[in-house]
């Protein structure tokens, strides 16, 4: 598949607009292209500001509710741009070596987005997995689905390759059992960060409609689609109501 040359000139651009923002792999030497158009400029130059503002006023939202509601974890984020033009529009959350977050985002998902608020529930959205310890709840629940299939299996008999085998399989569907309700309280979080943060959520949450729904199966990893928006509606009512706040006080200040 073709990529298009609106997603080949943002790295460029990347590289002098993030400086200090924000972490990227360097792009390989591209190939020699034809010109690109002053429309395709002007698109990646708009997706580039797009990021870099949306980026630096998430950035200490984010940081001060993690710290507000996470008093042991380390709220120094990172945000790392994959530059690889073939990987599909994604975002994701993990650590570091040193347990330091890292907020990830792919260059087509950079080019998806049609609006600083869808930009920002993104970015509240994967930050609210680490301010909710979410990485080390699905490796708890892996460790105890293979511990409990493992210990099932070998009770029966079987032979340590066959257990070994069922404690592999017992940690994949113990890592996915509550998958789901750990999505929705990530989206219920980011929703009160990109609010806190001064953007719409209901805006950033539409990025949902235009996503394909997940299977419907027990060990899905995320919830369909409606539900999603279902609870980004329900946590900004309470955000109006002022039945739950944000930690920052930013968006009484700045949005209404």
């Amino acid at each position: 598949m073709a990529v298009p040359s609106f997603v080949r000139l943002i790295p460029l651009l990347l590289l002098a607009a993030l400086a200090g923002c924000v972490t990227s792999v360097p792009a390989t030497e591209p190939a020699p292209e034809p010109p690109i158009s002053a429309q395709v400029q002007a698109e990646a130059e708009r997706a580039v500001d797009q990021l870099v503002t949306v980026a630096r006023r998430m950035e200490p939202v984010i940081e001060a509710e993690c710290r507000a509601r996470s008093n042991l974890r380390n709220c120094d984020y990172r945000l790392v741009i994959d530059d690889r033009l073939d990987a599909p529009a994604n975002a994701f959350q993990t650590e570091d070596r040193r347990g330091r977050p890292v907020i990830g985002v792919t260059l087509a998902m950079i080019a998806e987005v049609r609006n600083p608020d869808e930009l920002a529930f993104v970015l509240g959205h994967e930050a609210a997995h680490h301010i909710a310890g979410h990485i080390s709840a699905r490796e708890r629940d892996a460790v105890k689905g293979a511990q409990l299939l493992g210990m099932m299996v070998q009770s029966q008999g079987a032979d340590p390759q066959t257990v070994a085998k069922a404690r592999k399989a017992g940690a994949e569907m113990g890592s996915r059992l509550f998958a789901k309700d750990y999505e929705l309280e990530a989206d219920r979080l980011g929703t009160i960060i990109t609010w806190d943060a001064g953007y719409d959520p209901l805006k950033g949450a539409a990025f949902f409609r235009r996503l394909p729904d997940p299977e419907e199966t027990v060990l899905g990893t995320h919830p369909a689609n409606a539900l999603r928006l279902d609870i980004v509606k329900m946590t900004v009512k309470e955000l109006r109501a002022g039945t739950i706040k944000g930690v920052t006080g930013l968006r009484s200040q700045s949005a209404g």
